[in-house]
C-alpha cells in the first residue's frame, strides 16, 4: 500500500520543477545572508504550512539534516483533521511525492509497532503536518526511508520514549512538525512565539507550558524531553510569520525551525 499525497497542489506544488524553483529561491535568500551551521544533527523541528509561508524556514532545517548523512527518519506530527487517542503508524511500502516515492523504513516501522503497541488510524494519515515534509526529504536525501507517525491525544512522554528509541540507533533521525501561534496580530504573535522560542532554546519545559501556543506542542515537548535525556543542545535556525510572505499583519501564523546536535 502507498501513502498517497493528499494536500499536493495546495500546500506545495504538484510539479517537481516548481518545487525545485522554491528550493533554489529559499537557498539563494539564505546564502546571501547566512552560512549554514557546520554541524551534524539527526533531529529537527520544522513547520508545516504552505511552502510560500513556511517553506523557507523548513528548508534550512533540511539542509542541516542533509549534512548528517542519515537516510532513515521517523516523521512525527499532530493530527489536525481526525481526533483520536494515541499515536498512529500507517503500514505502507511507499510515500508519494512529486519527486518520486519515498520508501518506508520497514524494519523500524515494525519495531515501533511491536515495542510501543502502535495502532493505525488510516484517515489520520491524510495529514498535512507530516506530508509537507516528504518533498523536502526526497529532494535533499533522495534515497531516504521514512516512517510517518501522527498523534492525537497523547502524553509527551509517550512520544519522547519513541524519540529515545529511534535516536539510540545512529542510522536514524527524527523530524518533529509544528507551527506556532495562530491568527493573532503580528505584535501579539511575536510575544507568544517568543515564549516557544525561548523555551525550546533553553529546553525549559515549564516555560513551554506557560504560554507557548503551538499546534504540535506535544511533539515539541517530547523532543525537548529527549534532548535533555540524551544531552543534546537546542539551536533555533529561523523564526518568522506568515506576514513575511503575505504582508497581512492582522492574522498571522508563526513558524520556527530548530536542530539538536
Amino acid at each position: 500500500m502507498k501513502r498517497n499525497m493528499s494536500v499536493v497542489g495546495s500546500f506545495y506544488p504538484a510539479r517537481s520543477v516548481e518545487l525545485e524553483r522554491y528550493f533554489e529561491h529559499f537557498n539563494k535568500i539564505y546564502e546571501e545572508n547566512f552560512t549554514l551551521p557546520d554541524v551534524k544533527s539527526r533531529a529537527v523541528i520544522v513547520p508545516h504550512a504552505g511552502y510560500v509561508f513556511s517553506g523557507y524556514t523548513a528548508n534550512i532545517a533540511y539542509r542541516v539534516l542533509q549534512k548528517s548523512g542519515v537516510k532513515k527518519f521517523v516523521v512525527i506530527g499532530p493530527s489536525h483533521k481526525v481526533a483520536f487517542d494515541g499515536i498512529s503508524l500507517l503500514d505502507v511500502c511507499d510515500y508519494e511525492t512529486p519527486f518520486g516515492d519515498l520508501n518506508s523504513a520497514t524494519e523500524i516501522a515494525q519495531e515501533l509497532k511491536e515495542k510501543f503497541s502502535l495502532g493505525s488510524v488510516k484517515d489520520a494519515h491524510k495529514e498535512y503536518s507530516t506530508e509537507v515534509q516528504f518533498p523536502f526529504i526526497k529532494f535533499y536525501i533522495p534515497d531516504a526511508q521514512i516512517v510517518e507517525l501522527v498523534y492525537g491525544r497523547v502524553d509527551a512522554s509517550d512520544i519522547s520514549d519513541i524519540i529515545d528509541f529511534v535516536l539510540a540507533d545512529d542510522d536514524y533521525g527524527v523530524i518533529i512538525s509544528t507551527d506556532l501561534s495562530h491568527f493573532y496580530n503580528l505584535e501579539d504573535a511575536n510575544k507568544l512565539d517568543n515564549i516557544c522560542l525561548e523555551a525550546v532554546s533553553k529546553l525549559d519545559m515549564q516555560e513551554l507550558r506557560n504560554g507557548c501556543e503551538a499546534c504540535g506542542i506535544t511533539g515539541v515537548e517530547a523532543m525537548m524531553m529527549s534532548a535533555k535525556k540524551l544531552s543534546l543542545t537546542s539551536n533555533i535556525l529561523d523564526y518568522r510569520t506568515s506576514a513575511d510572505a503575505s504582508e497581512d499583519e492582522s492574522r498571522v501564523v508563526g513558524y520556527m525551525s530548530a536542530y539538536f546536535p
